[in-house]
């Protein structure tokens, strides 16, 4: 009977280890979107896969050959599960991507590449427009960047830059290649409306000539700009410090979710931004309510007297809204011994999760696994980071040999004279289905009712010597325990 429990309990750690190392293989995420092996991406399309619970980064890169690092060179998105690529992915080319997972210990885990192949653009890129300064802006300062929006099937952009509508007297027709931003060698002209001109353009040439654009280049606005003072014996910033995050969550199912600065400025605006670049303004204030998913603008200013009006010294973020929601428990594995087991809780849902045992405050941790837990009764906390709610789970407590009687004196005196389990005080939801009594040969003696007041320590109505003897129990859960006892007499 030792030898068939020995074996039993061998094969059961074997398949044990069996899941864990396919466990550990199954984090490696399969993109979502281009799934692997899609063809005729979209250039401008957002990458995708799934949440990997317990790391603290994606690295990822983007090649035209395997393992190739020649588009995106080992990026990290931290823990965010997306990336835009802010100038398109190349057309008519077959994309090679490769991901590098970064744990907490600082361990990393390489996945296999999975690969997509992108369309091929056949026409002129669209006109695009300025994000930076805007269209019309009228305090800007004379050191300004030009910044504009990315434009399908784009690689590269001319720029032209002039004192007049159609004058090319500051910049004319320069070549700018594939970025997004252009910062001029000299100072604009102060008190100038300044016009700026940008053909966007790729293999199929170019849709120019587009419209201009123009702000006004204010000598004020250089005010706004850090100097040095002497007095203070340091540098002085009128703009406010942003501090706000690149992407912020709103909550599936709630019909808005307020969004909060903590920065320090005399006043807030808030502004969405639409796939063509334009803006809407939201509301002003430190808080916005949001509803939709995309791309916004915060932007945080100061108020600063000087001769008699009132300059605004502003500073601005773009940010991304994406959708997080509560989480969904999928199911809990429970392995490894009874008082030493190793607990992996699968989760779903589109948030970034961290877990805790037996408090809903915590301690949380980044990974779904729990080791050393204990066969006593758990609780199991899943929060969502972006505050979108905790989902709870129980472990019930396990069956264990503990909870079954050593002896038994079935001698007639009242105490003690039957073998027999006993529903824990602690925990009254485990339950025994079956039991089955063995002698030391393992020849079947009894099978008896755990309703029943149990085993009397008799076969067949004969009472049986005094001896070891060997049982076999199966809870509701369908968890079998064996283990042996003595009969005394």
């Amino acid at each position: 009977m030792t030898r068939y429990i020995d074996k039993i309990l061998q094969f059961q750690i074997l398949l044990m280890l069996i899941c864990a190392v396919s466990s550990f293989g199954q984090q490696c995420p399969r993109l979502i979107y281009p799934p692997d092996g899609a063809v005729d991406v979209p250039v401008d399309a957002t990458i995708s896969w799934p949440n990997v619970n317990g790391i603290t980064a994606f690295i990822f890169s983007l090649g035209s050959t395997p393992d190739g690092e020649d588009i995106l060179n080992r990026r990290t998105s931290g823990p965010i599960d997306s990336y835009i690529p802010p100038l398109g992915l190349p057309d008519n080319t077959q994309i090679y991507m490769s991901i590098i997972l970064q744990f907490e210990d600082g361990s990393t885990q390489v996945c296999p590449g999975q690969t997509f192949s992108t369309e091929d653009v056949t026409s002129p890129p669209p006109c695009t427009t300025l994000s930076e300064p805007l269209n019309g802006e009228t305090s800007v300062s004379s050191n300004t960047p030009i910044q504009w929006n990315y434009a399908y099937g784009a690689t590269g952009y001319r720029l032209s830059i002039g004192t007049a509508p159609g004058a090319q007297d500051i910049l004319s027709n320069f070549d700018a290649g594939n970025t997004l931003s252009y910062k001029p060698v000299l100072d604009l002209p102060l008190d100038t409306e300044v016009f700026v001109s940008i053909v966007p353009y790729n293999e199929n040439g170019n849709l120019g000539p587009c419209t201009e654009e123009s702000f006004f280049v204010n000598e004020n606005a250089n005010f706004c700009e850090p100097f040095f003072d002497s007095s203070q014996g340091g540098l002085v910033k009128r703009r406010p410090d942003i501090n706000f995050p690149d992407r912020v969550a709103i909550c599936r199912g709630n019909s808005a979710t307020g969004i909060a600065t903590e920065d320090i400025a005399d006043g807030f605006r808030w502004f969405k931004i639409h796939d063509d670049g334009t803006e809407t303004f939201l509301a002003e204030g430190p808080e916005v309510n949001l509803s939709e998913i995309g791309r916004y603008r915060y932007e945080a200013y100061n108020a600063i007297s000087i001769s008699g009006s009132t300059i605004e010294c502003a500073a601005s973020k773009e940010f991304l809204v994406f959708l997080s929601e509560a989480p969904i428990i999928d199911g809990i594995d429970v392995m490894g011994p009874f008082d030493n087991r190793e607990i992996r809780i699968n989760v779903g849902g589109s948030g970034d999760y961290e877990f805790a045992l037996n408090d809903p405050n915590g301690p949380y941790q980044n990974s779904s696994v729990f080791t050393n837990v204990s066969e006593r009764r758990q609780m199991v906390y899943i929060r969502d980071k972006n505050g979108c709610g905790i989902t709870e789970g129980v472990i019930a407590r396990e069956l264990s040999v503990d909870d079954f009687p050593k002896f038994f004196t079935p001698n007639g005196d009242g105490i003690n004279d039957f073998w027999q389990y006993i529903v824990p005080e602690e925990d009254g939801e485990i339950k025994v289905d079956r039991i089955w009594i063995f002698d030391r040969y393992g020849f079947l003696i009894v099978q008896i009712d755990p309703s029943s007041e149990g085993w009397d320590g008799s076969y067949r109505g004969k009472a049986l010597p005094s001896s070891d003897y060997w049982f076999k129990a199966v809870s509701s859960s369908n968890q079998n325990i064996r283990g042996h006892f003595t009969l005394k007499r």
